[in-house]
């Protein structure tokens, strides 16, 4: 921690600029006569973020989605504005679409559907009493907004902007250095404690790359580098998590058969890799030596593939192919972690122009059925909240309606969404109590635009310097949300406290409505997202052991690595023990590569040769099928008996390369499926 941020200067500096853009946005609101200023001042904090790169970013996807919902809420009202049941099922539709799109995206663009569907409820509701104006709302809403979070982009992006460049240049060398440590552990010949937690927090890392390098295009930097090498990055960290656990297993499985020792020249080797891990060469060419030292050592000590081959000796040729393919994998981390840092198109060496060549987005887990209960849940709170509010006929019911949808909508990726409602509701109370002090003690007494940005300023830069902290942003927020009321902030001071009491008990009925809707439609989620998350692992599995199309191992790592970092706070909020489900999901990873690999093998046999292999997968892909979260069970010997006959055919095939591939894969397999299983037989035997 330097010493500006043990003083808090960070967070300071960021209030200071979330204030400048709130007043700023308020005050050209003000001189062009808008009809209601609140929504621009809300805005410039809603779209606050301490990295400009992320304002501009997130800029960009609330205009597109203000946009979209203001266009939905001129079609839709016009011709339901006198069949309110339809109306009410329409915009509850329109919220569940864009909450379903937004779940299904899981990327800092998702705001941009979410925000699609809570504008047309900002317009809709609050206005539907007057139908021949809502072109002109909704194009006053569309202006609003717009001056804040062209307010806030300005301010964010201009005065002393962070940039997000440097932020992730920062974090890319603290993760290659976790990364490094890992596979030193990984391989270690000594068990080394904590390595559960080092994945998790690899596999976690990994996903934080994604979510940052979404919001590099924007960045303020020139020298910001490109999303391509940011990616490639990803699938090279990707790749030493089941490269690592593979070595580990294998040492293990040596060192089961050898009374607990492990053969020198393998020690040896094991020790020189380690060093080089823990002492990177600065310049990527005296890095690219000794890597190739390495591999070309592991490379000599394979044992040969063939029939006569023992189960020692498919031991050690898995260790060394896997132990070449793990340093390749750091070379590469390194190389384009150099690349980054050059700030050039051109590439530092030929392998990383390799690397760059036709990289594309990471592939993310989609949790469809989660997607489609959040959908649900926030289609059932607007349309039994229009109910209410058309059944009891109070005026300002619209507001609690709005805001329940929106609050939803929000916090409809939330496992436990009842937490942040509690905060919201918490701040959204405190706010009322302020917001009254202010609007009917203090404002009465201020004259012009000057005073009131004056008498605002303190509160609103302790409430902006707690919302650069994680820990109280939940409870700052709403309360910057009801300072922004529209009977403060109006072109003229109006002293109406029925109006602003109703006002206030609607934002805070919306949010009761919204915690009660949540506790109904969201309980027990984090546990179903548990098991749906596994499940989809397995069929993944399940799938891709049948395809005979060329393997996607990058995409398939990419996937479960997300699966993986997800499982792991989810898991921590159950509060039970870990690290079984996340070790058996690390298991179902090498799975997936070992299939890869024979389904790779499978494509280059005739098909005379791969009807062994061919028996193997669809045993993998039944096991995979059959199994429940709630029970699992373990495969069929009958499957361990396909793997070592595929193993007595293909060990004899008249091709080395084809012998290697499938002994390297169906071991792979053998160990991950039936770890406590004997030694193949013919070498038992």
């Amino acid at each position: 921690m330097t010493l500006g941020e043990k003083f808090g200067l960070p967070a300071a500096l960021f209030s200071l600029k979330c204030l400048a853009a709130a007043m700023l946005a308020l005050f050209v609101a003000f001189n062009i006569g808008l009809e209601r200023p609140y929504w621009a001042f809300l805005t410039s904090y809603i779209v606050a973020q301490p990295m400009a790169g992320a304002v501009i970013s997130k800029a960009l996807f609330r205009i597109i989605g203000t946009f979209v919902g203001a266009m939905f809420a001129v079609a839709i009202v016009p011709p339901l504005v006198n069949a309110p049941e339809l109306l009410s099922l329409a915009m509850a539709s329109w919220l569940g679409l864009c909450v379903f799109v937004s779940l299904l995206d899981r990327t800092p663009r998702s705001y941009m559907f979410v925000l699609a569907g809570y504008t047309a409820c900002l317009i809709v509701f609050p206005d539907v009493d007057t139908p021949q104006a809502i072109f002109t709302v909704a194009s006053l809403r569309v202006q609003e907004i717009s001056i804040g979070i062209l307010c806030g982009s300005l301010v964010h992006g201009v005065v002393l902007p962070g940039s997000i460049t440097a932020v992730l240049l920062g974090r890319v060398e603290a993760i290659l250095r976790d990364a490094e440590r890992w596979s030193r552990d990984a391989i270690a010949v000594a068990p080394v404690a904590g390595l559960d937690a080092e994945r998790r927090r690899l596999a976690q890392d990994v996903t934080e790359l994604h979510q940052m390098s979404v919001h590099l295009p924007f960045d303020i930097s020139r020298l910001a580098p490109r999303v391509r090498t940011v990616r490639a990055l990803q699938d090279q960290l990707s790749m030493l998590l089941p490269l690592g656990a593979a070595v580990e297993d294998r040492l293990a499985e040596l060192k089961a058969a050898n009374d607990g020792r492990v053969p020198m020249q393998v020690e040896a080797l094991i020790a020189d890799i380690r060093l080089w891990l823990e002492t990177p060469a600065p310049d990527n060419a005296t890095r690219a030596t000794r890597a190739q030292q390495l591999i070309d050592r592991c490379q000599a000590l394979e044992p040969e593939a063939n029939a006569a081959m023992g189960w020692g000796d498919m031991m050690r040729l898995s260790l060394y192919a896997r132990l070449a393919a793990l340093v390749a994998a750091h070379r590469d981390c390194r190389d384009l972690a150099d690349q980054m840092a050059t700030h050039s198109r051109a590439a530092v060496t030929p392998r990383v122009a390799l690397l760059l060549e036709g990289r594309r987005n990471r592939e993310l887990h989609r949790d469809y059925a989660g997607a489609a209960r959040g959908a649900f849940g926030a289609f059932m709170t607007i349309a039994i909240g229009c109910a209410l509010w058309i059944g009891s006929g109070w005026k300002d019911g619209g507001t609690a309606v709005m805001l329940a949808g929106v609050f939803l909508a929000l916090f409809a990726a939330a496992d436990n969404p009842l937490a942040p409602l509690k905060g919201f509701m918490v701040g959204t109370i405190a706010a009322s109590a302020l917001g009254a002090l202010y609007g009917y003690a203090i404002m009465p007494r201020l004259d012009g635009f000057a005073m009131l940005a004056l008498a605002y300023a303190p509160v609103l830069l302790l409430l902006g310097a707690l919302m650069a902290s994680p820990r109280w942003a939940g409870i700052a927020l709403p309360t910057l949300l009801g300072l922004g009321s529209p009977v403060l902030l109006s072109d003229r001071y109006v002293s109406a406290f029925a109006t602003y009491i109703n006002g206030a008990v609607a934002q805070i009925v919306g949010i009761w409505f919204a915690i009660i809707m949540a506790g109904l439609l969201q309980s027990a989620g984090v546990e179903r997202a548990i098991r749906r998350t596994i499940r989809a692992g397995w069929t993944d599995i399940a799938n891709r052991a049948t395809l005979m199309s060329p393997p996607d191992v990058r995409g398939w790592i990419n996937r479960m690595l997300d699966r993986i970092a997800l499982l792991a706070p989810r898991l921590a909020a159950t509060r039970r023990d870990s690290g079984k489900p996340l070790y058996d999901a690390l298991r179902d990873l090498r799975t997936g590569v070992a299939i890869g690999e024979l389904r790779q093998l499978r494509l280059d046999l005739p098909v005379q040769e791969g009807g062994r292999l061919a028996t193997v997968l669809q045993g993998v892909g039944r096991h995979y099928r059959r199994l429940d979260p709630d029970a699992p069970q373990a495969a069929d010997p009958a499957l361990l008996d396909d793997i070592d006959a595929a193993i007595d055919e293909l060990a004899a095939n008249p091709r080395p390369s084809i012998r290697r591939e499938a002994v390297l894969g169906l071991v792979s397999l053998r160990r991950n499926l039936f770890p406590d299983a004997q030694g193949h037989r013919r070498a038992t035997a």
